[in-house]
């Protein structure tokens, strides 16, 4: 039965974060599922047309922390394969693009009541063990942010479909907000979970099909949304889920007439290639497609003589070595006055060395290891670069141990020059590299960090001083998408902080917000005249 009820969808409320403290119900439940994930190898299909596709092309998803732990092996798709789900996608288009924005929504607003509840569980133990956050962390990620983009998304939609344009006396004058022609691409990364869900899916609440490209060292937790989101009511073909090599589906997905957008976090060089090839091909596509891209950061704090030292060494241990320095926000380079240096350099390095580390299933644990083999190696080149160099010294940290799981000890490292390669360079680990200026040269150091690294994505100004807070805004406008005041520069909240920066960091379409949805919608105008012109000639033309 259709309604014709105008639906009013209430603003929601960001969901809380459980805190899983000794003896809570929430961290008995688990490590109930944790055990029973350890104790469970599975086998990860593709989804194609929802239905589970096989192709005996297997990898294997195992622990960081404990490689030699198998969690399950996957199928991996091929170009065969990319095309099967771009059928799927298409034969899913008619209908899906015609649903009323509300029955969407109501798959996705089920998904976010399924993962409070019953898949909380699933979904935060999938991204402890398979991605190695701690319970925290991933009780941020993986339960609270994914929901809350879900909820947020349908009210963003509704809000959206509300907004009208204005009729003149005898017109009306509406909009329809159509879904673009054509499959979407996502293409989502391994540090976050909620956004390997929300690129896909923010997407389809607009009424577009999807081809979503998890990637290889997240398929475990990927499977689990696809689980979740077949268990909410989505229909077949309208998310089609297809891990694999980059060259095995990316290039098969690019070069597909019926590419309608691409929705995308990720490397900057890989989004670069993939923009690029969008423009050799353009002539191929039906449409122009949408490039939405959120990549590379090498986020910054920077500290006035003003700031509180206590605080500021507690943000910087934070903002730099959560999730062992994962996340395309993490602080990567700090700036620092010679007189407040003076003040935290002992208290940093100390809490530094304090900082427990070893698997997440240890709740104890604050930082654990780093995604996979090819990160360690990366991450570990950076610091023997340092170790070597002159102009560079390791204060704390710098041990690395791959014996059992990709182990990287929270490194920071004193720069003498402010165009050092670390203070440039993304590294995305578990390493920060400190410069100390002169006092006299805050402006100046100010102007060094915009200038300093390509991309524009996360930053932080700690200050007590409101001169030095507003000169440092101005100065740094453009430096962060993401801009915070006395806090680390982490930890962006669904339609609290919409997410995302520019220059080489991306597309800057906030990830969170309305801003995002509207670029997975065409826009068609239409205007009805209830009493058209009888006559051609216009009053004017009544007299010589």
């Amino acid at each position: 039965m259709i309604t014709n009820s105008i639906i009013n969808l209430a603003k929601p409320d960001n969901e809380p974060v459980k805190n899983y403290q000794p003896g809570s119900p929430e961290k008995a439940e688990l490590k109930r599922h944790l055990d029973a994930m350890l104790a469970d190898e599975i086998e990860i299909p593709l989804w194609i047309g929802g239905k589970a596709v096989k192709t005996g092309k297997l990898a294997k998803c195992v622990c960081p922390h404990d490689h030699a732990h198998v969690l399950g092996h996957y199928h991996q798709a091929g170009a065969e394969q990319v095309h099967q789900a771009a059928d799927a996608a298409a034969k899913a288009w008619p209908a899906w693009s015609s649903w009323p924005w509300e029955r969407r929504a109501a798959v996705f607003l089920k998904a976010a009541e399924l993962l409070s509840t019953k898949f909380r569980p699933i979904l935060n133990g999938a991204t402890m063990l398979g991605q190695s956050k701690t319970a925290f962390q991933a009780e941020i990620d993986s339960a609270c942010e994914l929901i809350d983009f879900f909820r947020f998304n349908s009210h963003f939609a509704a809000r959206m479909m509300a907004d009208q344009p204005d009729s003149a006396a005898g017109a009306w004058n509406t909009v329809d907000y159509r879904a673009l022609e054509g499959f979407i691409f996502a293409v989502t990364p391994f540090n976050f979970t909620s956004i390997a869900g929300n690129l896909p899916t923010a997407p389809a609440l607009m009424g577009n099909t999807v081809l979503w490209k998890p990637a290889s060292s997240a398929v475990y937790s990927a499977h689990f949304i696809m689980k979740l989101l077949e268990a909410a009511g989505l229909p077949p073909g309208v998310i089609n889920m297809i891990p694999g090599p980059g060259s095995q589906v990316g290039d098969p997905a690019m070069n597909h007439p019926s590419l309608a957008g691409i929705h995308f976090t990720g490397s900057t060089a890989v989004f670069q290639r993939m923009w690029k090839t969008v423009g050799e091909n353009i002539q191929r596509y039906k449409a122009y497609p949408r490039i939405v891209g959120e990549t590379g950061g090498k986020d910054f704090i920077v500290a006035h003589a003003s700031a509180e030292p206590e605080s500021l060494v507690a943000n910087i241990v934070r903002g730099a070595y959560e999730f062992q320095g994962q996340k395309c926000s993490a602080a990567s380079r700090l700036y620092v006055p010679k007189s407040l240096w003076n003040r935290i350099e002992e208290p940093l390095v100390e809490a530094i060395r304090s900082i427990p580390m070893g698997a997440p299933t240890d709740f104890r644990n604050f930082v654990t290891a780093v995604i996979d083999e090819g990160a360690f190696n990366s991450i570990k080149g950076y610091i023997d670069f340092a170790k070597k160099s002159p102009d560079a010294t390791v204060l704390a940290g710098g041990e690395c141990d791959r014996t059992r799981g990709y182990f990287i000890r929270p490194t920071l490292v004193r720069a003498a020059k402010p165009d050092f390669k670390l203070m440039q360079e993304e590294i995305f680990g578990p390493v920060l590299t400190a410069y100390v200026y002169p006092d006299r040269e805050f402006e100046k150091t100010l102007e060094v960090c915009d200038r300093t690294s390509p991309y524009a994505l996360t930053g932080a100004i700690f200050a007590r001083d409101r001169e030095a807070v507003h000169l440092a805004m101005e100065k740094l406008r453009h430096a962060a998408g993401n801009f915070y005041i006395n806090d680390k520069p982490t930890g962006a909240v669904v339609n609290q902080q919409p997410f995302g920066g520019g220059r080489a960091s991306g597309t800057n379409d906030k990830a969170g917000s309305i801003f995002n949805l509207m670029r997975w919608v065409s826009i068609r105008t239409i205007k009805e005249t209830f009493v058209p012109a009888a006559d051609y000639r216009y009053p004017f033309m009544a007299g010589e």
